[in-house]
Order: C-alpha cells, then structure tokens, then sequence
C-alpha cells in the first residue's frame, strides 16, 4: 500500500511538474526581425543592373524585445553511466546515461533550458532537443548543451550590436561568480559596406559568445552552480566543452551570414539541420561505440569509480582557453589495448585527422578584441576560491584577456587537488585492507 502511494505521488508530481514545464515553453517569447531597405537598396533594386552590395544596404527595425538567454542548457558530464551521489548518499542501481546516437538528435529550441517541444521542420513532428554526448572521428567527444547554448547567445548578441555597430554599447548577462557584461567601444565604421557591418557584427557576435563560454567554464570551478545543491567542478574545463562550444559559435556565424535567423523559428528550424549536417560531416559513430570509448579512456580521462558530482569524476581537463581549438581523439594505442576493442576496431581502420577550429580577431581591418569585451567581476561569496590567483588578476573584474592566465593557476590548483585526492584513496584502501 505505502508503495502504491508514493507510485501515485510520484505520478502526480510528474504531471504537475510537466505542466509547468509546459506552460514555461509554450509562454517563451517569440521574436522576429524585419531588414528594411534604404533609399540606397532600392535605388540599386531598380537599377537596370542591380549591385547586390548595394542592395544589401538594411536598417533592422521591430528588434527582438528578447533577452540574452538566462536558462543555460545542462550539460553532460563526461563519462557514460556514472554513479549518482546526492549528499554523502549514494543512489542505488541508477546509473546517469547521457550518450546518444546521431539520430536521436532533437529540433533545436532557442533558449530551452532544461526542456523544449519543438518543431524540426516547418509540417514536421514535435520534439525535445535530447542532448548527450557524442563521439565523432574528427571532432572527438561533442556536447551538445554546449554547441547549442554558445549558438542562442551568438545570435541574441547580433540583434544587439548590429543596430549600434560602431557606437558605445553595454550589455547586460546573466550573473554567474559575479556581475558580467559586455562592453562595446566606439570606432569609426563608415568605411563599412553594408554587407561588411553585417559581416563584423556577426564575427563580434560569435566570438563574444565563445568568450562567454570560455567564462562559464571559470565560473563552474571558482563555485557557481546552476542548481544549488549540485557542485559543477566536476564539469569545469571538461575536455570537450570549449570544442564544442566553438562549434555552436562556427553554425552561427553560417546561420548569420545567410540571414537563417531572422526569426525564432526560422533560426531554431535552420540550426536543427546545420547541426545535424555538422555532426555526420564529422563522422558520428554509433551509441554503442561512444559508449566503448568511454570504457575505453575510464581510469585516463575520468574515473566510474566516483560518483557524480565528484569533482575527480574528471580525470583530464582542458585549460588551453583561446580562439584556436582542437578536439581530443581518443588514440589508437589505449584503444586497442582494452578489452572493448573488437567493437570499436573499425573505427581506427583508416587515418582520420582531426579538424581544428579556430574564430577570427580580425575582420576588415577591425581588431575585435580592442572594441568588445566581456568584464566580470567577482562576488563576495567567490573571493576565498581565488586565494591561489594575484589579486591583481582578478581584484578589480577581469576580461577575457585574463582567462588563460586564470585557468594556469586553476590547472596548478587541480594537479595538487588530484594528488591529495589519491593519497586519501590510497590511505582508505589500505585502512580497510588492515580492519580484522
């Protein structure tokens, strides 16, 4: 009987709880945009030998009254099936599986937080996003909370900085250690064709977003979390985060520059296939692979044997911040030495190099760095976990000038924190290899 009623229970919460969740995503702004042509554009329209430069001379009126995304998608920590621990207890036979097969993949949903219902085409089936992790040849581990999150921002920050582009600007974020923004300098655009502004908005865009993506990464190891109760060191400079994410900046610049995001649905339809594109152009493998890699890379690149959110759950990190990024493939070496090896061969039948990705500084003679910056400053509640850092560096806010810097001396902590933590396993064992 008491097993019957916490069944109801549980039911009866799921439903309130997808209600809500419901009514969140059914009451998510929508937002469009409308480019209407200058006396220059229409001029050259009606040209008996139209200049499609000119033509493209726009002025963006009905702006998206949308603000920059605040509902940060959850991503996937690395590794597959890992242990759950809520406090010091730990929850027995479940196991977080957060792989995924290619196919799987769900339409894209702007700013959908921890659920969406969305279209992916315009008479298409309904459907949440399903985001995981997945293996590919040339891009190595992909996150797709990541790719999908530094897209929505690239675009929420194009609709601000286009209108104003070469004007003073600051943009409000979301807090995450502290107040943050971005911070736009004058400079002297009247040189700029119109396809050119449009052009260096949205290089200014992605790269602003990436940058936000690099301080998320900061933030999750100095202590913010998303959700209380749950500690996100374990996340923080996880391998394949900043590949990813860099991804996600990559398909919006593509979505920019052939005006695909317009409105929220044409953007949500159109990310929905250039990242499925993307994905099969980097050569996918299946669920089943993914899943033997990471077997393959336990004990290397993260650890089964602690549960989440266990900080040294994660083994390998990435610190290497900055606008040039490299997937990590898992090698042929320790692949083929473990036990999983029949299953995944195939795989390293061929050489396949991986494919490098990197964001331009520099656009029509526009030094990006030097007009737009994202400052942060760190809260109170913060400070104690930047005790190993020069206050110099961080004291006063910082940018991401300072993100690398930050990240060595976070790399230094880490590899005195990893061998603290295995000196107390090693002490464990042997206490209990010594009780009679």
């Amino acid at each position: 009987m008491m097993i019957a009623k916490l069944t109801l229970l549980t039911r009866q919460s799921v439903v309130v709880v997808m209600s809500v969740l419901l009514l969140g995503a059914c009451s998510s702004p929508d937002w469009q945009v409308r480019a209407l042509p200058s006396d220059i554009a229409i001029a050259a329209a009606l040209d008996n030998e139209p200049d499609p430069l000119l033509m493209g001379d726009v002025v963006l009126q009905d702006l998206p009254l949308m603000r920059m995304p605040e509902d940060v998608r959850p991503c996937c920590a690395f590794g597959n099936a890992q242990k759950v621990q809520v406090g010091s207890l730990s929850v027995p036979f479940f196991r977080y599986a957060n792989t995924l097969a290619v196919d799987s993949v769900g339409p894209h949903a702007f700013e959908a937080g921890t659920f969406s219902y969305q279209k992916d085409a315009p008479n298409g089936s309904r459907g949440g996003e399903n985001n995981g992790q997945i293996y590919t040849l040339r891009g190595g581990f992909i996150d797709l909370a990541h790719v999908r999150d530094t897209a929505d921002n690239a675009i929420a920050l194009f609709y601000r900085i286009f209108p104003q582009l070469g004007l003073p600007q600051s943009i409000v974020l979301p807090d995450e250690i502290g107040p943050r923004s971005i911070e736009l300098k004058a400079f002297d655009s009247s040189g700029l064709t119109a396809a050119q502004r449009w052009e260096l908005a949205a290089a200014i865009s992605v790269r602003l977003a990436y940058s936000m993506a690099e301080a998320h990464e900061i933030a999750q190891w100095h202590g913010y979390r998303s959700w209380a109760p749950w500690s996100e060191a374990v996340s923080a400079y996880s391998p394949e985060d900043l590949y990813s994410n860099m991804l996600g900046a990559k398909i919006a610049l593509a979505l920019l520059s052939n005006n695909l995001a317009m409105n929220k649905e044409l953007y949500n339809q159109h990310m929905t296939q250039w990242l499925a594109a993307t994905l099969t152009w980097l050569e996918p493998v299946a669920i089943e692979q993914t899943n033997a890699l990471f077997d393959v890379i336990d004990g290397v690149w993260w650890d089964s044997k602690q549960p989440l959110p266990s900080k040294f759950m994660l083994l390998k990190r990435h610190y290497a911040l900055g606008d040039k990024q490299s997937p990590y493939l898992v090698p042929k070496a320790l692949a083929s030495s473990h036990v999983k090896w029949n299953g995944i061969a195939e795989l390293y039948e061929t050489d396949i190099e991986p494919h490098h990705l990197a964001l331009s500084n520099t656009l029509h003679g526009i030094d990006i760095d030097a007009i737009a910056q994202q400052k942060l400053l760190v809260a109170d509640k913060f400070t104690a976990s930047f005790s190993h850092i020069p206050e110099s560096l961080w004291r006063n806010g910082f940018t991401q000038a300072d993100f690398y810097r930050i990240s060595e001396y976070n790399q230094i902590q880490d590899s005195i924190e990893l061998q603290q933590h295995i000196q107390q396993r090693a002490n464990d064992l042997t206490e209990l290899e010594v009780q009679p």
